[in-house]
């Protein structure tokens, strides 16, 4: 969904461009408390149940944001003759955007995914808002977990998330070089 509202707002031109790019930031400036209670206020208003649905539903309004963002920077530096070219030489326009914009979009796309991963994974307020009773996440359990002091096993996870994201960065870092 972040990449096509990038795509789109990069190539439609209507009135409200603009209003429609400052909404897409607001899940980026708002505080996290803030959203959490807007979440659960409108929950409640719907007469929607709290439950992971809505813990879902939460987190992907809250990441889509940064998804949006990370593919329209990449799509600031991509030459639209590109396409154009792919175009000229008798590729359609989906065939187009399949064959070399989406390729060339691939970065911006992962690292947007990976941003919004470890942001979902860490998130606390949204979740503890908007999680319905018995239903619990990761940051939910390992904080249920640290009231009552730090087990081994939250050392344990916490070791292999960080030896996870180091590992990770390494990997990405070593590919970049290659390329």
């Amino acid at each position: 969904m972040g990449t096509l509202a990038a795509v789109g707002m990069s190539r439609a031109k209507f009135a409200g461009i603009e209003l429609y790019r400052a909404l897409i930031m607001l899940p980026v400036i708002i505080p996290e408390i803030a959203m959490a209670v807007a979440a659960l206020s409108l929950f409640v208003a719907m007469g929607v149940s709290l439950s992971l649905a809505s813990v879902i539903v939460s987190h992907i309004v809250f990441c889509v944001a940064y998804i949006t963002l990370t593919v329209m920077a990449r799509l600031e530096g991509l030459d639209p003759r590109l396409e154009e070219a792919a175009l000229d030489l008798g590729a359609t326009p989906v065939d187009a955007f399949l064959k070399v914009t989406l390729p060339l979009l691939m970065p911006g796309i992962v690292a947007g995914c990976l941003l919004a991963f470890a942001l979902s994974l860490d998130d606390f307020v949204i979740t503890q808002f908007t999680a319905g009773v018995g239903d619990t996440t990761l940051p939910l359990w390992i904080y249920g977990s640290v009231k009552f002091g730090v087990s081994p096993r939250i050392n344990a996870l916490s070791t292999l998330m960080i030896v996870v994201t180091v590992g990770t960065s390494l990997a990405a870092e070593a590919m970049r070089r290659k390329a």
